[in-house]
Parts: C-alpha cells; sequence; structure tokens
C-alpha cells in the first residue's frame, strides 16, 4: 500500500511539473503567429508577430545544422518573430519532414554543401517575396548551415543585410566579407569559440575581444564575436544571450532602434517537460501486467563479464572490415550492422557460458507490455521531442530505414537485456554494458574514421536513449519479470528515433 501511494504522490507531482512547463512553453510563444508552406518541396514554417505590422519587416532566414531540423531552430525562431521580424525556418534536403535526401558527398564542398547551398537561395527567394516582407534579408544558420549561410551571403553581397553564424566555422569568412557578420559560440564550445574570435581579429585587428562590434553596420562592415556562457554546441540554441546578441544585431543592421525586447528563456522549461514525461512512466508501469518471478541469463562473476566484454572488442574489428552500404542514411547501414553483430556475439557468449536459455512463451508474454512501453516513449516522449527540440515523426521515406533498423537493433537489445535483468547478474550490470557497447563504438570510428565519422555526433544521443528508455526497460522489467519487455520496446524506440533523426543521402 505505501507503494501505491508512492506511486500515486510521484504520478501527481510529475503531472504538475509537466502542466507548469507546458503552461511556461505556451507563454513563451505568445505573440507569434506561423504559418506552414512550401518552397518547391522544401517544408518551410513563416513565424511573424501576431500584431499586424504598420510597415513591412524584415526577413529573417533561419537554417538549422546537421541533423536537426526547424524545430532545433524554434526558441530562435519565436524570439525573433516577437521583436517584429518575419521568420522563415526550413528543413534542408534529407533533414526533418524534407521528403527528398542529400545528395553527393557530404564532406565535399561539390557534393551535398551545393545542394544544400542551392535549396537556401531559393528559400532566400522566397522570403523576399512573402507578404509583409519589404525585401531585405538577414541569414542566422547553426552548425554546418553557418557555413551555408555565409557562403550564400558572400555570393550576395549587399543583397544580405546581415549574417549570423551560430557554433559555426567557414572556410569562406574572410576578413572583409561576408559583410555584417556576427558570430555567437557557447562558452563550452572552445575551438569554435577560438575561430569566431579570430576570425573577429582578422577584420579589426589582434586586440579584438568577444563583445565588441567592430566596424560600421551602415557601411556593411560591422563584425563581432559573442559567448554565451554555460553551453554547448544545443545549448547554445537556448540561451537567452544567443538571442539577445542576434535580435540586437539585427536591430543595428536594419537600423531599428528600441529598448531590447525581453527574452523568455525555454531551455528549462524544455528540461522540466521532458523530465515529468520520464518520470511519469515510473507511476505508469505498476499499469502493465504482473508475470512471473523474473527471469534472465543467471550470469554472474567471471562469466558474465567475459560475455559483456567479448562482443565489445570483436565488433569493431569484425564489422569495420565488412563495407556494407544498403541504407540511405548517413552511418545507419553501419549501425544496423554493428548492433545486429554484436547482438549475435552476445547471443553466442550467451549459449557458450551455459547462461538460462529464455522459455519458448517468452516472446508472447513480453509483446504486450513491450508494445505499451513503446507507445508511452513514442506517444508521449514523441510529441515533446517534436514541437521543441527536434523532428520526431517520419515522412514516408524513411518509414524502411526505421524498419531495417529495427531488425538490426534487436538482436542486442534482446540479448543485453536478457544478459543483464537477472539477479545474479553484476550490481550496475545494465550500465556496463552500455558503457562497453559506446566504447565499441569508439573503437569502429577510430578504425575507420574516414567512413564513421558521423557516429560521434550520434554517441551523445545514444547515452541520452540509453539512460532514459534503460529506466523504461527496468521498470518494465521490474513489473512483469520479462527482459525482453524492454528489450523490444527499446529496439522500436531506438530505430525510430535513429531513423527520423540521421539525414538521408543518395549518391
Amino acid at each position: 500500500m505505501r507503494r501505491w501511494r508512492l506511486r500515486l504522490a510521484a504520478g501527481f507531482a510529475a503531472l504538475a511539473a509537466l502542466a507548469l512547463a507546458l503552461a511556461m512553453l505556451a507563454r513563451a510563444e505568445n505573440g507569434v503567429l506561423r504559418d506552414e508552406i512550401f518552397v518547391g518541396e522544401t517544408p518551410v514554417t513563416v513565424s511573424r508577430p501576431s500584431a499586424p505590422a504598420a510597415v513591412p519587416a524584415p526577413a529573417v532566414v533561419v537554417a538549422h545544422g546537421f541533423s536537426g531540423s526547424r524545430q532545433l531552430m524554434r526558441a530562435i525562431s519565436t524570439a525573433l518573430a516577437q521583436a517584429g521580424y518575419v521568420v522563415v525556418s526550413f528543413d534542408f534536403l534529407g533533414h526533418g519532414r524534407h521528403p527528398r535526401p542529400m545528395a553527393g558527398d557530404v564532406t565535399a564542398v561539390d557534393g551535398a554543401t551545393a545542394g544544400i547551398l542551392a535549396q537556401l537561395g531559393q528559400v532566400t527567394a522566397a522570403a523576399r517575396g512573402l507578404d509583409g516582407v519589404d525585401g531585405r534579408i538577414a541569414l542566422l544558420g547553426h552548425s554546418m548551415a553557418g557555413d551555408v549561410i555565409a557562403r550564400l551571403a558572400v555570393e550576395q553581397g549587399r543583397g544580405v543585410t546581415a549574417t549570423i553564424a551560430v557554433s559555426a566555422f567557414s572556410p569562406v569568412v574572410a576578413a572583409d566579407r561576408p559583410g555584417n557578420l556576427l558570430m555567437i559560440a557557447g562558452a563550452w564550445e572552445g575551438a569554435l569559440a577560438d575561430w569566431a574570435l579570430e576570425r573577429t581579429r582578422a577584420h579589426a585587428g589582434s586586440e579584438a575581444v568577444f563583445g565588441v562590434t567592430y566596424g560600421a553596420h551602415a557601411e556593411h562592415g560591422a563584425r563581432r564575436a559573442a559567448l554565451a556562457p554555460g553551453v554547448e554546441h544545443i545549448g547554445v540554441l537556448y540561451s537567452p544571450a544567443t538571442v539577445r546578441e542576434a535580435v540586437a544585431w539585427l536591430d543595428a543592421a536594419f537600423d531599428r532602434e528600441r529598448a531590447s525586447p525581453p527574452v523568455s528563456p525555454r531551455g528549462p522549461w524544455i528540461l522540466l517537460m521532458l523530465g515529468a514525461l520520464v518520470a511519469l512512466a515510473w507511476p505508469l508501469a505498476a499499469l502493465l501486467p504482473p508475470g512471473p518471478a523474473r527471469a534472465g541469463a543467471g550470469l554472474g562473476g567471471w562469466r558474465f563479464w567475459a560475455v559483456a566484454a567479448g562482443p565489445a572488442i570483436a565488433t569493431p574489428l569484425l564489422a569495420t572490415a565488412m563495407d556494407v552500404r544498403f541504407l540511405p542514411v548517413v552511418v545507419g547501414d553501419y549501425l544496423a550492422l554493428h548492433f545486429a553483430l554484436y547482438g549475435a556475439l552476445t547471443a553466442l557468449g550467451l549459449w557458450l557460458a551455459g547462461a538460462a536459455r529464455p522459455p519458448r512463451a517468452a516472446f508472447a508474454r513480453a509483446a504486450l507490455p513491450a508494445l505499451l512501453v513503446a507507445a508511452f516513449a513514442l506517444g508521449a516522449l514523441g510529441p515533446a521531442l517534436d514541437a521543441h527540440v527536434s523532428s520526431f515523426w517520419p515522412v514516408e521515406a524513411r518509414l524502411p530505414i526505421i524498419a531495417a533498423l529495427l531488425v538490426g537493433m534487436s538482436p542486442w537489445f534482446l540479448a543485453d537485456e536478457w544478459l543483464t535483468r537477472a539477479p545474479a547478474a553484476p550490481r550496475l550490470a545494465y550500465a556496463a554494458t552500455k558503457l562497453l557497447f559506446l566504447g565499441s563504438l569508439a573503437g569502429a570510428v577510430a578504425l575507420d574514421l574516414e567512413r564513421l565519422f558521423f557516429l560521434i555526433i550520434l554517441t551523445p544521443a545514444l547515452l541520452i536513449f540509453f539512460l532514459v528508455y534503460g529506466l523504461f526497460s527496468g521498470w518494465a522489467w521490474r513489473r512483469t519479470g520479462e527482459p525482453w519487455a524492454g528489450g523490444l520496446a527499446n529496439a522500436a524506440v531506438f530505430a525510430w528515433a535513429i531513423g527520423v533523426t540521421f539525414p538521408m543521402v543518395a549518391g
């Protein structure tokens, strides 16, 4: 009875926190109207002030980075619209809800970069002609897009009034171009912050420092490097300092004099919303159908560690020797192969070590709880992520990718859950195998850096997924006694999340 009371109290607390977070996030949207349009096949969101404007306003084209989407730029887009600008954000080829892949080598300027640069030019031309736009344009891009917007700004010269590169690097940024360039980096970004300051010193001299504007906006010759304190590559997009710097830069470039508008912080409320949803899963797990005694491999001591560590060593050695390319998504095919091979080796180790075998009815008993856990993960966390973090709903072209990833990932999640979810398993066994898996991915990158470089970008997301969905699978196992309930659910959720996030490529 005491546990039920605790679960009930936790559920009400999570719901209260969720309601507060949603209310504050809705409040942060005040004064903004959004329209969804298409420029060719490119999905575009137009954000503008809800109050009728007395005169047309400049447009700001906002571009996301690699593996990003319009949703990732929502905080900045909203703040710029609240400041009186018409904001045009979009999904690059191969990203978000764009139905077409990027074409060409993603590391070559004459490959994928040429395609998305042309796409940015099309969106920018469309933005100039929108109702309520006075024809003037500014560009803002994060990470990969910082290079792309810099290239377009150099091409169009004074046709782009201001350029804002956030957490970016671009070889086309010279001492005198593009004009009116603001570079913002998170204080924890190291090399990118150093690059922003170096490019400012190339323009203004070796004494230039962060937070000072050099040159005149009226002459299209202003430059500034700014730091957003206490944030990294993603946090910089939610930092009030980033928003204040961007709005002030645009106001100066477009000669709009006014007091700085208030900035509504979003990052803490997004974290509270996601944290509340994760916490809500604990009391809801009590509604799963109860099962028999908790099952699992029953391995402890050296036998457990041999089964856990062996695949971590062997998988990268074997998988990197196979040049398998069958999915139109960056490193997706290798990731499916790595999961599948790692899972097969873990299953082989379980058999060789004499582990208890799953009963014949294990899969059938795990099916319903797995479906319920996956439904919560996708149906509750999915809309929250899709609204405020990154695109989470797949276009039709991504469905086969998700299916292939599910086939590849299932062997490892099933074998790992069976290995780690048993009373005989060492303490922190589940966490240990996740670290070993991430270590095996690091080994694969070290063995084939050129092909697998983009796995480095994926690793932080995988770590977060392991933490969150590991909690879900643990709660499901404690309630149902079925390790495969969490294994099947996690395989489905991981396949979905990676399938909708990583860019589609062709050629």
